[in-house]
């Protein structure tokens, strides 16, 4: 089936889009998904989310190209997948927000102006910071411990585990604003 008929299914809200959706793109968007999930139960899995997502995206859109529209909800389905399972295995998503609240007042370069680098910079920071401050901050972007794990090693609550960070965080971004970075 063509193209524009399958789309003009989906608009017309017909299960049948599907299924010649599936006949006609399911291979290609399986090698997609296995291409980076490198799992077959994983893959399959992506893909039949690949058509709920189409059933859902058509309308409003109308796919220039079916394949390539396809493909994209694939690939992105199943690099998402991939950074979850990473994310669970190396921390149970602790990393991914970690990093998150960094990015705020770092951002993401590697090195800054004038050859300092980023881990010069936090070193400097962090010596001028009150001993609590300081641990406080290190376990949870140098270990990556959860906020609840850090009160409860410090016998603090997790507001004020929590707030502690984001005063250090707000100091780090003004520290190296000061030194001349553009975050």
């Amino acid at each position: 089936m063509e193209d524009s008929r399958i789309i003009d299914l989906y608009f017309k809200r017909s299960e049948e889009a599907v299924k010649e959706s599936q006949t006609k793109y399911g291979r290609q968007c399986g090698i997609i998904a296995y291409n980076v999930l490198r799992s077959k139960e994983e893959s399959e899995e992506c893909v039949n989310d690949t058509w709920f997502k189409a059933w859902n995206s058509i309308p409003p859109h109308k796919p220039n190209k079916l394949s390539v529209f396809l493909g994209r909800i694939t690939r992105n389905l199943a690099i998402d997948r991939y950074r979850s399972q990473r994310r669970e295995k190396r921390g149970g998503g602790e990393i991914a927000v970690c990093l998150d609240e960094l990015a705020e007042c770092v951002g993401y370069e590697e090195t800054f102006p004038d050859g300092l680098s980023l881990r010069d910079a936090l070193k400097q920071f962090l010596c001028e910071q009150a001993p609590q401050a300081k641990e406080i901050f290190m376990l949870r972007y140098w270990y990556i411990f959860s906020v609840k794990d850090i009160a409860e090693r410090l016998k603090l609550s997790e507001g004020a585990v929590k707030m502690s960070l984001h005063r250090t965080r707000t100091a780090l971004r003004i520290f190296l604003e000061n030194e001349g970075f553009d975050i």
